[in-house]
């Protein structure tokens, strides 16, 4: 079995027995968009004007709650960097003939599986529950922009998981990101009025450039050129993050 295969079944032998990381990775974010979509679609009717389309919000919402999918899984993966500090396997996994580089790559693998799993529900959810109008024949896009963003999200926590002792402080530190990155992105409300400088802000947001490539693969929202540059800046963003996780894994 290659590193990178047996780190994907060690995490999952590891998620399955934990029944709340399951329910929090598949149906919290189900439960988003069932609860925020309708509520938030039933205030602002059919006002909702985004790139001079009219959406409802549950649709507008729909990418947004596969963006919090991916962060989500992938803290709750980088957090078990701390169960395995606790039980002591996580030096021992250092010993084990892996690469640091297979350990994480293996990691964001399973990460991605999981993400993918989450993100097909969520679909479903909104096109046979909500009558959600997806582009079906960008779904293989769809899969590759929620791959690629899932393990840059991993890669980055995993820097701070390994790099922290405490994991208070890392819940706090994930916790406080993931507060800002999704509320100051345009995950819940279109930027265009909103002020200069929170657009400055969003756009420099990874969150940003994640639920954009999202809404323009499942919507058709969004300028192509601009969704370009920010596909560009999301996969520099995770090679970096890769670099650096490796550079803290060596350090440990």
């Amino acid at each position: 079995m290659s590193g990178i295969a047996a780190v994907i079944y060690r995490d999952w032998r590891q998620r399955i027995t934990n029944v709340a990381f399951v329910f929090w990775d598949l149906l919290v974010p189900v439960a988003y968009l069932m609860l925020f979509g309708t509520g938030f679609d039933r205030a602002l009717a059919k006002s909702f004007i985004v790139d001079g389309r009219e959406l409802e919000y549950t649709a507008y919402l729909l990418p947004g709650v596969i963006a919090m999918t991916a962060f989500s899984v992938a803290m709750n993966t980088a957090w078990g960097f701390f169960m395995d500090k606790d039980s002591g396997i996580f030096w021992e996994l250092l010993t084990y003939p892996i690469t640091r580089r297979q350990l994480l790559i293996g990691k964001g693998c399973f990460n991605v599986s999981v993400s993918l799993i989450g993100a097909l529900l969520t679909i479903l959810l909104g096109v046979y529950a909500m009558d959600i109008q997806v582009r079906w024949e960008l779904l293989p896009l769809t899969a590759l922009v929620i791959m690629t963003t899932t393990a840059g999200w991993f890669f980055l926590l995993s820097i701070l998981a390994i790099r922290l002792q405490r994991m208070d402080s890392f819940n706090t530190v994930t916790s406080a990101a993931y507060i800002f990155l999704m509320f100051l992105s345009s995950l819940f409300y279109p930027l265009a009025d909103l002020p200069a400088w929170f657009q400055w802000t969003a756009r420099i947001n990874p969150m940003t450039w994640q639920v954009d490539m999202l809404r323009y693969s499942l919507l058709g929202t969004g300028a192509p050129a601009v969704v370009a540059l920010e596909s560009i800046a999301f996969v520099v963003f995770t090679i970096i993050g890769l670099g650096f996780a490796v550079r803290a894994l060596n350090n440990a």
